[in-house]
């Protein structure tokens, strides 16, 4: 009887992997379907959808260091407008208009914001993490603001400029290009994440969140853990940002927003923390309902929005996408 219990549970730890890798496979097909139709069915709002990939990438990059490793911050947008200043730079400065080279220079800008935001950030904890972000984020704004010489200040960047993708693929008015540029690079970032979130490096993120003291005791560093997670939270979302510099061809004092910021939250929570998955359907809904409502009623969209959210807070607490994950898991566990 031991022999055939022990068979049965390496039977079913084996198959875990099989059954994680056809979810994910499922996932990123599903991503491609929609994509697809988006292209099909708004060839005159491809705009919004390129604007939707690169917020999906800063939500991403939020879940990163709020959901799988519960630091609170509502100062993500440093990260983001570091990329696209980074990538805009490169472009209005120096004439470098290839956008892979515009993309790479926003991943390190917004690697290196996240390095320098991660050290003040991880200092605090709690209530204070999160008067730490938004202190960093209002100096970020204002840095850029002062740097008009180099940022265009108020007034915007502008005078950026990408060449045909490996010279062939111009960037059209109507955002063909743009907006398929903008699904390959979610994609590439989406893979690479799940396999970041489910690697060892991962597990101890996940471990810190749940024990720090626990892992202290094992040996490992929670804050040099926490602090790599933010490098490369700062890297998805530098390419966010490089990304709305390529395709919009400016960058405003907006894409470093107290605002954005806050958004993003609002957005990963809708969707459900600590699921990458959770992060863009919280992102495609929350963008589209806003772009929705804001269009058929312009004077009380906002409460519109504001009744969504209440809504799912009370009734789906782990957000939209966590919330039905979790029913579909009970309900098969309990067909077994």
């Amino acid at each position: 009887m031991a022999i055939i219990m022990d068979t049965e549970a390496a039977l079913s730890t084996s198959a875990r992997p099989r059954r994680s890798l056809g979810r994910d496979v499922a996932g990123v097909a599903t991503m491609i379907l929609v994509g697809g139709i988006g292209y099909l069915l708004f060839p005159d709002n491809l705009a919004l959808l390129t604007r939707i990939v690169a917020v999906g990438l800063l939500v991403l990059s939020l879940d990163l260091v709020t959901g799988y490793c519960g630091v609170a911050t509502l100062g993500h947008a440093a990260l983001f407008g570091s990329g696209a200043y980074a990538a805009g730079i490169l472009s209005a400065h120096y004439g470098i208009n290839d956008p892979l080279l515009m993309t790479l220079a926003g991943a390190v800008g917004g690697a290196a914001a996240g390095l320098v935001s991660g050290a003040i950030i991880l200092r605090g904890h709690g209530l204070p993490q999160l008067v730490l972000s938004i202190a960093l984020i209002n100096l970020f704004h204002e840095f850029a603001n002062k740097a008009s010489s180099w940022t265009g200040g108020s007034d915007g960047l502008s005078g950026i400029s990408a060449d045909p993708i490996f010279g062939y693929f111009e960037f059209d008015l109507y955002g063909h290009t743009a907006y398929v540029f903008a699904l390959i690079l979610l994609l590439i970032v989406f893979v690479i994440l799940r396999l970041l979130v489910r690697s060892p490096f991962g597990m101890l993120c996940r471990g810190v969140k749940e024990d720090p003291i626990r892992i202290r005791a094992m040996g490992a560093s929670p804050k040099a853990a926490l602090m790599k997670m933010y490098v490369i939270s700062g890297a998805v979302a530098g390419v966010g940002g490089a990304l709305t510099a390529i395709t919009t061809q400016v960058v405003g004092l907006d894409s470093l927003s107290f605002t954005l910021s806050a958004e993003t939250l609002v957005m990963l929570v809708l969707g459900g923390t600590g699921s990458l998955f959770g992060a863009l359907s919280g992102t495609v809904i929350f963008m589209l309902f806003e772009d929705y409502v804001s269009a058929a009623n312009p004077f009380h969209w906002l409460t519109m929005v504001g009744a969504l959210l209440i809504g799912v807070v009370l009734f789906a607490p782990k957000g939209l996408y966590g919330s039905t994950a979790t029913f579909f898991r009970r309900k098969r566990e309990s067909g077994r």
